[in-house]
């Protein structure tokens, strides 16, 4: 079907025009209100305060949602809402790592959600005039909207005949409504197929590829934003601007913001080969490295290492990302590290044959895919990579339930009645990629698998399948959410870094294992404690202005061993309080930053609070992620655990496996109770958790709304 019948097929809903105003210091100073209700279309105005307290991004997108919803909303409420917004630094071309955007919902976890993304829409969104688009209600039918700089309009329309599937639909959109020529100038988010059978549904953000004439994808992946979009029957969501031009944010300061820039692409152009090779590689460097030191999720994350390792390292993945391209997700970014394997040919499901181009596999694509699931096939792992994207499934999430339901398969839990046929053990490529097909058509045992691990328990243990507490301590799950891909078990500075988040264990807020577990930098429950305060709010930051986390520590300069805090990068941190001092005209400093960061992470705190969350048993981890769980897992590694017992005074020649697992275990979920209470002290918190007023009132977050919310709780 061409393009012109299908845009022929539209249905405009509703129309309304809206006056370009140029963007001030990196802001707009209006979001965008949608109702798909009502086909309403809203201005909203955003005050001086909401800056002061929230900044942008990921701050106006909770403040929105807090706003919109009520304290029992559910994911599939209308009143529920997805807000999108990029920051006041996003969109900037001048320092690598500038275009993200962060999505705020709530999730199917019931958690307050966000997820943080590259490609095009963000940035264009603020071109187009707004800080950030906040839809709410559901549509009728299937519907795009569109915001059009071009043309100073928004619209709504109904789309009955474009594919559903990202990696079609985008490449329609695009197509449909960029000029000739200009391509550049239009990206979309969209879902995919698996977004309406799941509750693990994943959002594309799209970017188009000028060197290989493509359009390619980057994804919103955790907490299932995805099945919102596709509940509310969003098909898509389309940006159009004008140009994309060297000072659209209209800074303050663009000669500060630059030098910090051609310093960074020196470090890169210098540094990255000998570092990280993230040009060459991405992420997906890290997998020698995960297994060097038994950091690799391996057999839901039994194990941490595994001897067919080479199968899918970093080197394997070098053979097959295209070389010599420029990578980058966002204009002007040199970290180039979106790699991309061009026209591979799918062995499966309803595109088999045909010549792709795949975005990935990233580390936690290979890890979770591939060797959690005790797959170390590469052409399995991009096979999959390839439809978690185009179908809208979280590629973090599927990795470890599959990954979970391989162990239930193999512990009895599940056999191939229970599957449909499905011979779901570890190593099992042919079933895995079935399940994931099966979800995407909406039928068998993919529908199970697309509940997600927290449903999926439920369901075992009311069938009488499975024992409930073995099935939480090896359910890879915290805050309903799926862990993502690091053994944590050694480090007990990360299992707080993943269980002490707000929305759940994504290592975005703090990845402490080198620190911790390596290296050996924060031996003390206080050191800790204090590394689990400051990195979570740190990284907190760069959702509030729309950066990549990556240009921060995946290219270091050549002096930073040398100075008082590696491990914090100082002259990157230097880096960002100069441009977003020069973008916005303020001067804040190091100090400055991170109470921003505590404002809104608190916020988000005390919004799960009102949600019936956000207290210390929803920091509770499965035991996995702290030690092991089976007899096979201690005896993997029974010298190490062994001397661990010895070091504490544990006499252990007479006893049983079991025995030493239970006194270990005992002790290392008494460790972590610790942890806690240290980690509370110091981000302010009382012992159960919640944020007092006065540390409400030290960061200046005393909000009437905070107070009432958490004062029955003190």
């Amino acid at each position: 079907m061409n393009i012109e019948t299908i845009k022929q097929a539209h249905k405009l809903l509703k129309e309304q025009k809206y006056t370009w105003q140029p963007i001030e210091k990196g802001y707009n100073n209006r979001t965008l209100y949608v109702n798909l209700d009502k086909n309403s279309i809203e201005e909203k105005p955003v005050s001086q305060l909401m800056k002061d307290k929230f900044v942008g991004g990921k701050g106006f997108g909770l403040k929105l949602l807090w706003e919109g919803t009520k304290p029992n909303t559910k994911w599939n409420d209308p009143e529920n809402e997805i807000i999108i917004s990029p920051g006041p630094v996003a969109g900037i071309t001048q320092y690598s790592g500038t275009g993200k955007s962060l999505v705020v919902s709530i999730s199917p976890t019931d958690f307050v959600m966000d997820s943080n993304v590259g490609g095009f829409f963000g940035p264009f969104l603020k071109f187009c005039g707004f800080d950030a688009i906040e839809i709410q209600g559901k549509a009728k039918n299937d519907v795009i909207i569109v915001i059009d700089e071009t043309t100073e309009t928004i619209r709504i329309e109904e789309a009955p005949l474009e594919d559903t599937d990202s990696h079609l639909l985008a490449a329609q959109l695009t197509e449909m409504y960029a000029a000739e020529g200009k391509q550049l100038n239009v990206s979309v988010v969209s879902a995919g197929k698996a977004a309406d059978n799941s509750l693990i549904g994943m959002l594309n953000f799209s970017f188009y590829d000028k060197k290989r004439k493509e359009v390619r994808l980057k994804q919103a992946g955790r907490g299932g934003i995805g099945s919102v979009f596709r509940d509310k029957k969003i098909k898509a969501l389309v940006t159009k601007v004008k140009n994309v031009s060297g000072n659209r944010n209209n800074v303050v300061d663009l000669p500060a913001i630059m030098e910090r820039g051609k310093r960074f692409n020196k470090e890169m152009k210098e540094l990255d080969d000998s570092q990280c090779q993230m040009t060459q590689v991405g992420t997906a460097h890290l997998m020698e490295i995960m297994n060097d030191y038994d950091l690799l999720p391996t057999h839901n994350y039994k194990f941490g290492a595994h001897k067919d390792i080479n199968n899918i390292n970093s080197f394997e993945w070098k053979k097959r990302f295209t070389q010599g391209v420029p990578d980058g997700c966002w204009l002007g970014c040199n970290m180039s590290c979106a790699k991309g394997i061009d026209h591979y040919k799918l062995q499966t499901g309803p595109y088999k044959g045909q010549e792709v181009i795949v975005d990935g596999p990233e580390y936690e694509n290979a890890a979770g895919l591939g060797s959690n699931c005790g797959i170390f096939d590469p052409d399995y792992i991009i096979e999959a990579n390839f439809y978690c994207d185009t179908y809208g499934i979280c590629t973090i999430t599927w990795g470890t339930l599959m990954a979970f339901t391989m162990e239930c398969y193999e512990n009895g839990i599940l056999n191939k009645e229970r599957t449909g046929g499905l011979e779901l053990n570890f190593g099992n490529k042919e079933a895995a990629i079935e399940a994931m097909h099966q979800l995407a058509r909406g039928e068998g045992f993919g529908n199970t698998v697309g509940l997600g691990i927290a449903q999926m328990k439920k369901l075992f243990v009311k069938n009488g399948w499975g024992e409930q507490a073995f099935l939480d301590d090896i359910g890879m799950v915290n805050k309903n959410l799926e862990y993502s891909e690091y053994v944590s078990k050694e480090s007990l500075a990360q299992q707080g870094g993943f269980a002490m988040t707000n929305k759940g264990p994504q290592h975005d807020e703090a990845w402490l294992i080198f620190m911790d577990m390596v290296n050996n930098q924060i031996p003390s429950f206080e050191n800790k404690a204090e590394a689990l305060h400051y990195f979570p709010m740190f990284r907190t930051w760069f959702g509030l202005n729309g950066l990549c986390k990556l240009p921060w520590n995946d290219v270091e300069p050549e002096n930073n061993a040398e100075t008082d805090e590696p491990a914090k990068i100082p002259e990157h941190v230097d880096n960002y309080i100069t441009i977003f001092n020069a973008v916005t005209g303020l001067k804040i400093d190091k100090h400055e930053m991170i109470k921003q960061s505590e404002r809104v992470y608190n916020y988000q705190r005390i919004f799960n609070i009102r949600r019936g969350y956000g207290i210390r048993k929803y920091d509770a981890q499965p035991y996995r992620a702290a030690g092991p769980v089976t007899n096979e897992e201690y005896k993997s590694r029974q010298e190490r655990y062994d001397k661990q017992l010895l070091d504490l005074g544990i006499e252990i020649n007479k006893k049983s496996t079991d025995e030493k697992k239970a006194i270990l275990r005992e002790h290392r979920e008494g460790q972590y109770e610790k942890l806690l209470d240290a980690v509370y002290k110091r981000r302010g918190w009382n012992n159960n958790g919640v944020p007092t007023k006065e540390y409400l009132q030290s960061i200046d977050m005393a909000l009437p709304q905070l107070i009432e919310t958490i004062t029955p709780l003190l």
